[in-house]
């Protein structure tokens, strides 16, 4: 049986609840948030479609109800505003989260938690550093949408399936994020190389723009929220692969947020390097070989959370 319960049922985690019923992963979901009623119609929802999806007892309950949970997801807190960055949100959700923590770790503290809300790298320190777990069992969704966005861009590139396209978002999830292109290929292909490797008789390619593409990623998030108001279906697709990834049996690479050890010459801070996941959670991270520009982004990017975090009351 695999149980997952998501704190906070708006359009972030009622979309994650819907999409892990969709997709099987889930046995048992427990639907929390303070507006209960909120909860009730999201859970009664749901489970009115599972006939036609997965076989799940899907509910909405309190933090005694996330008991023996083997995922439990945090979604709380107060959403990005049009024009707002996700660092601004930092006090407000920081102080929600750390409500929250006593009350879910009384309840579920063998659980692998997967912190979604923003800014997603402040509020995964901030559980590393009130929750009293291990660490393994603490995950930022971090870049791991970012990542998905740039491979959904580079695939429209070369018209090619989004699973040939290797490349990476490292760093905050945020302003701060770079791509590391020294790594970046389709097929094994660098990047830069693709357009002159990759040909075919009916098929030219577009002049490859790094900034272009740096750009598309970093500012997506945005255009979505100014367009639609939310974010919450692309997230929700990456955080159900990361569940995916913590209940099966073999250990998978992926972008997320974890607590950095010197990694990279980067200590005491959550960002978001290669990490090895798997039932033991986050177990340890792939050191992919950098170039010195690119360790310079990293370090900046560590050094601009490090200014947020010593501004707060974590």
């Amino acid at each position: 049986m695999n149980k997952i319960s998501i704190i906070g049922t708006g359009s972030v985690g009622s979309t994650i609840a819907y999409t892990l019923t969709a997709m099987g992963i889930a046995s048992e979901i427990v639907m929390i948030d303070i507006n209960n009623d909120k909860a009730l119609g999201e859970a009664l929802d749901i489970r009115q479609g599972t006939p036609f999806l997965g076989a799940c007892s899907i509910y909405a309950g309190d933090y005694p109800d996330a008991a023996n949970s083997n995922i439990v997801i945090l979604t709380s807190g107060i959403a990005r505003r049009p024009g707002q960055s996700r660092l601004e949100l930092a006090q407000t959700n920081v102080d929600i989260t750390k409500k929250i923590i006593p009350q879910i770790t009384k309840y579920a503290p063998d659980a692998t938690y997967i912190i979604v809300s923003n800014p997603v790298d402040i509020l995964t320190y901030t559980f590393c550093k009130r929750s009293g777990l291990p660490e393994n069992r603490i995950i930022g969704s971090g870049t791991i949408l970012d990542t998905s966005r740039l491979r959904a861009r580079l695939s429209e590139y070369y018209n090619i399936n989004q699973s040939n396209v290797h490349a990476y978002v490292f760093g905050e999830h945020g302003d701060s994020s770079f791509i590391p292109w020294s790594v970046a290929n389709i097929s094994n292909v660098p990047i830069d190389d693709c357009d002159k490797l990759i040909s075919t008789d009916t098929s030219s390619y577009p002049k490859f723009d790094r900034d272009e593409v740096e750009q598309y990623v970093r500012k997506s998030g945005g255009i979505v929220i100014e367009r639609k108001g939310a974010t919450f279906y692309a997230v929700s697709a990456s955080v159900c692969h990361i569940c995916k990834c913590l209940l099966a049996g073999i250990d998978t690479t992926m972008t997320v947020s974890t607590l950095m050890h010197g990694e990279y010459g980067v200590d005491d801070v959550c960002l978001s390097v290669l990490n090895i996941v798997g039932n033991e959670g986050a177990k340890a991270k792939v050191l992919m070989p950098l170039t010195d520009d690119e360790l310079v982004k990293l370090r900046k990017s560590s050094d601009t959370l490090k200014d947020v975090i010593n501004s707060l009351d974590i």
